[in-house]
């Protein structure tokens, strides 16, 4: 199966090892994209003017307090590369908690999960980058919106990477844009459900809802979940004592799936 998770914000840099080699990392069709956007960042940001810097920071989306981000991104062609489990470092990442799991955990999720980022387009969590800045919402100069960019990229590349297998999309609404699945897969939603005047009533709650995700991700993995159908998947997450319910929706497009959470 193939697990779909936007990357976060939030990351800690490698402290050794040798520089990110685009062609090294998953899909190896997708190396001249990711140079070129790889590139333009760096141009970007390598830029010294107290004008310049202020432009970056407004392409970027950055504040001005998020100024060492662009220094960062300046030295990304010279920077340390580490696993991207180890990079990534928010709230889903800290819920899974890959670096707390036996090998063979390690592995499926190794094998499963795919990570979508402005950056690299999609990697795994064994593919060794650098710390960066660069949501998929940019649009950067001389390449345009990514989003659009790696639309394109994207889809030859993963339609043929998910024939035949169920996958499970755990991306937030940005990075769900980057690639559409359609077949045999299932888009999740996390809900918060609480009694108020003895009425059920649910809501999306951002935190609880990335934590949740990380926690059902590593439930799998060490379970070594292997469904071959998203009916499967519903049923290995309701053995893992998950409560999943389905809605309805367009013929051809995803499934819709809601986990169910009553304390936060």
């Amino acid at each position: 199966m193939l697990m779909l998770l936007p990357p976060s914000e939030g990351k800690t840099p490698a402290t050794a090892g040798v520089p990110v080699d685009p062609s090294s990392l998953w899909l190896p069709s997708l190396t001249a994209a990711r140079t070129r956007v790889l590139k333009k960042l760096v141009a970007l940001c390598a830029r010294g003017s107290e004008r310049s810097i202020a432009d970056s920071l407004a392409v970027l989306g950055l504040s001005v307090g998020q100024r060492d981000e662009i220094a960062r991104n300046a030295a990304l062609l010279q920077s340390p590369a580490g696993p991207a489990s180890e990079i990534y470092t928010g709230v889903l990442y800290e819920a899974l908690n890959p670096g707390d799991l036996s090998a063979e955990a390690r592995t499926w999720i190794e094998d499963s999960a795919v990570v979508f980022s402005g950056l690299w387009g999609a990697v795994r969590l064994g593919d060794r980058i650098p710390a960066y800045r660069c949501s998929v919402g940019v649009t950067l100069p001389a390449v345009g919106g990514l989003t659009a960019y790696w639309k394109k990229a994207l889809r030859p590349a993963l339609d043929q990477a998910a024939a035949g297998t169920p996958v499970l999309d755990l991306r937030s609404g940005a990075y769900a844009a980057m690639w559409a699945p359609a077949e045999n897969a299932a888009v999740v939603k996390v809900l918060h459900e609480r009694i108020v005047d003895g009425v059920a009533r649910r809501s999306v709650v951002s935190h609880f809802n990335k934590a949740t995700k990380g926690r059902l991700v590593r439930a799998l993995a060490t379970d070594a979940a292997a469904p071959d159908s998203v009916d499967e998947l519903v049923t290995a997450l309701r053995d893992l004592k998950f409560t999943v319910e389905e809605r309805p929706g367009p013929a051809g497009r995803a499934r819709q799936l809601e986990v169910i959470v009553t304390e936060l």
